[in-house]
């Protein structure tokens, strides 16, 4: 033994080459904590004068090294701008150590080797892996890029083209396209990785493989003319714009550092990729998609709770078929769980089976299904008329149309249908879980499940526990959930529940707009150019103005606040109508395209039909738009925190990123008020006060004012 530490040991091979095994203690994967960078340091200097021919890394675990411990990076960006410097060139030069140890290195990877751990990867001479291996650099999405020399070493071994799509995409890349692109040297069967490894040391050192030609190449200014690094650049620039617009930086930079450093050797370029890793680290956007990592872990664990406590399903029914019916049987079919999919009418079992069909024609065109997975897709879902072929499903969800009699006698009917220990469930977007319960003879065994559309493409599922809701069938819910795909959130029974329940004073907010004399037209380009995937106009029309109505009635009678005074612009587009894109026009007009998708247009009677809802002509900037918006929103956000909808501002704004497409890089609702400071907030909010109650700060938040609080609390230990 060569070195023992808590997190990785080296041994001596038989060959003569040693073997560095990352084995970190009371964890399920390898990470670079600090512990294990500094015995990773300690392990080095005992190897690199220890006479041995060459040193494989490989992992004692499933993975190699996912990465950074994420958990120690809102701490360490918030450490003084001296102490972070200092961790980047201590890695740093450790990992320059390895790249230049006196005799060949080879990584050995077994499934993941991510950001630090692939930057590890790429200092060694070789690299061989598993077909199972996945590789990459996330970084960018963490709002920073590699900072042990991954921007340095990547280009020059795969070539700028690919190094840029690599490190700005942010993408996991599997092993056949990392060896086809230059950063794997071979794949071999698990259990010849150790042997393969031991063979490349042997053939190095026997000539055959020019390791030191590798080293002279990863240390030198990349070889390119000016024509091709223009070139290689101009795309990479074109790309990321594209694909992540102006309010990501960490591509943007990442591309422009790589350009930058293209000329220049290994020391010179690590110390302009610590500066703009400096620049990155720390800044607002890095914080928020740091916390959002954090957020998603802390999702997961709790889920995880429930899972533990759940019986697992293993079949399922929805009773109510077309879209939303169709989308969801889709979902638990393509996730290995049999439906079946009950309607009263032929006509919405069609629909329901078009829809699936649809969505998975969708999956064949871009190549994540071939014709044999579709047909056993659908064979996994069972269309019928007939209450008695449920048979003895482990869940039903119930997803009939928004009507609460109606939604009460089919939950009632059943019920007498299914075992007792069958959970009950209701997609209702609205209506009061107590209510529905009201007609169960089981209440204990029933919950919300309310599911976003399209059901395939949006990540969160609300589980609504009632009053009345027992932890099983809660559990139960979730566990289903986890097993479709989707992040579930508990939340407590409200009208609106969490996520629409904060939408809809947002929208209430862009109707007082359009009735005070603000153009629709620029309200969604203010709200697009915040970060908004669409204006709340095109929203409104995705989602149906017949939907928004009955939402914003069930809200204003639960809470006075959302009552309107003045006819919406939703509610005057419905009476004459136009419901948006399911009647081909709303807001705007829709077509289909030729592959069916509707395509917004401008309407010339949009003006005609809104003028009765404005009594005024004001014209407004950007951002008043914006903070009449938002301050709704926000309000609305910490009202549910405060009455304890959910448990944590966590779960407030993954709610709002994961449902509706709150800006990610802002972090959520909260997240956005903290960036503000409360104090500052407050203020704003005070300042449209004479717009009504959806406008008043609560008195928790002047309290958190006065003592500078937030909701997402900065210490030393804990960071951001």
């Amino acid at each position: 033994m060569i070195f023992q530490g808590n997190t990785l040991q080296v041994d001596r091979l038989s060959g003569g080459a040693a073997r560095l095994e990352f084995d970190l203690k009371n964890s399920s994967v390898n990470k670079f904590n600090r512990q294990t960078l500094e015995e990773l340091e300690a392990a080095i200097g005992e190897v690199s004068v220890s006479g041995v021919a060459g040193l494989v890394f490989i992992s004692a675990k499933p993975a190699f090294i996912v990465g950074a411990d994420i958990t120690e990076f809102p701490a360490m960006f918030n450490e003084s701008r001296d102490q972070l410097p200092a961790w980047l060139e201590t890695s740093n030069a450790l990992f320059n150590a390895i790249e230049d140890l006196p005799f060949p290195t080879v990584s050995a990877i077994d499934g993941i080797a991510l950001g630090g751990g692939f930057e590890l990867a790429i200092a060694t001479d070789f690299r061989i892996a598993t077909e199972r291996a996945v590789v990459g650099f996330p970084e960018v999405k963490l709002g920073i890029l590699p900072g042990f020399g991954g921007t340095v070493r990547l280009p020059r071994l795969l070539g700028a083209d690919n190094a840029n799509q690599w490190i700005a995409g942010g993408d996991q890349i599997r092993a056949e396209q990392a060896f086809r692109e230059g950063a794997l040297d071979a794949i071999v069967a698990r259990e010849t990785l150790l042997a393969g490894a031991e063979k490349m040391i042997q053939r190095a050192n026997e000539g055959e493989l020019d390791w030191r030609e590798v080293r002279r190449r990863k240390n030198a200014p990349l070889q390119l003319s000016p024509i091709e690094l223009q070139v290689a650049f101009d795309s990479a620039r074109a790309m990321v714009a594209a694909r992540v617009g102006p309010h990501y930086p960490a591509p943007h930079t990442a591309v422009q550092l790589m350009h930058d450093a293209a000329g220049m050797a290994r020391a010179e370029a690590l110390r302009a990729e610590h500066e703009a890793f400096l620049k990155l680290a720390g800044s607002e956007v890095s914080n928020n998609l740091v916390q959002l990592f954090l957020n998603e872990q802390m999702l997961a664990g709790k889920a995880k709770k429930h899972i533990a406590a759940a019986a697992r399903v293993e079949s399922a029914a929805v009773l109510g078929a077309g879209i939303m019916g169709g989308g969801i049987a889709l979902q638990s079919a393509l996730k290995g769980v049999p439906i079946v999919m009950k309607d009263i009418a032929p006509q919405g079992l069609e629909l329901g089976m078009k829809e699936a069909r649809k969505l998975l024609d969708k999956r064949l065109a871009q190549g994540r299904i071939d014709a044999a997975g579709m047909i056993k897709v659908l064979s996994r879902i069972e269309p019928t008329l007939e209450l008695e072929r449920l048979g003895e499903p482990d869940i039903i969800i119930e997803a009939v149309v928004e009507n609460p009699a109606v939604k009460r006698q089919v939950l009632a009917e059943v019920e007498q249908s299914v075992p007792e220990s069958t959970v009950i469930t209701s997609n209702t977007s609205t209506i009061s879980i107590d209510e529905l319960a009201g007609a169960l003879a089981r209440p204990e065994n029933f919950c919300g499940m309310h599911f976003f559309n399209p059901v395939p493409v949006m990540p969160l599922v609300e589980v609504i526990r009632g009053e009345k809701s027992g932890e099983a069938s809660v559990a139960a819910t979730v566990a289903y959930a986890k097993t479709l795909g989707k992040t579930p959130i508990v939340v407590n029974n409200c009208p609106g529940f969490l996520v629409n329940r904060i939408l809809f004073p947002y929208f209430g907010a862009f109707s007082a707009l359009i009735r005070d004399g603000a153009d629709f037209r620029q309200i969604d380009r203010v709200m697009e150019a915040f970060g908004w995937p669409m204006g709340p106009a095109y929203l409104l029309d995705v989602v149906g103005m017949d939907t928004a109505v009955h939402c914003q009635q069930v809200l204003a009678e639960g809470y006075s606040r959302m009552a309107a005074d003045f006819s919406g612009a939703p509610e005057l587009l419905y009476r004459n109508g136009d419901l948006g894109q399911k009647s081909g026009a709303g807001f705007y007009a829709y077509a289909p395209d030729k592959r069916g998708k509707p395509v917004k247009s401008p309407r010339s009677d949009i003006e005609q039909i809104l003028a009765p809802g404005r009594s005024g002509d004001k014209r407004f900037d950007d951002q008043e738009i914006r903070d009449r918006m938002m301050v709704a929103m926000c309000l609305e956000a910490v009202r549910c925190l405060e009455d304890g909808i959910v448990s944590s501002p966590v779960e407030v704004d993954m709610g709002l990123i994961l449902g509706i497409g709150f800006p990610t890089f802002r972090g959520g609702a909260l997240r956005h008020i903290d960036s503000m400071g409360v104090a500052r907030f407050c203020a704003l909010a005070d300042r449209y006060g004479e717009l009504g109650s959806l406008y008043y700060p609560t008195e928790k938040m002047r309290i958190m004012a006065e003592n500078g609080e937030r909701f997402y609390p900065v210490t030393k230990e804990t960071g951001s």
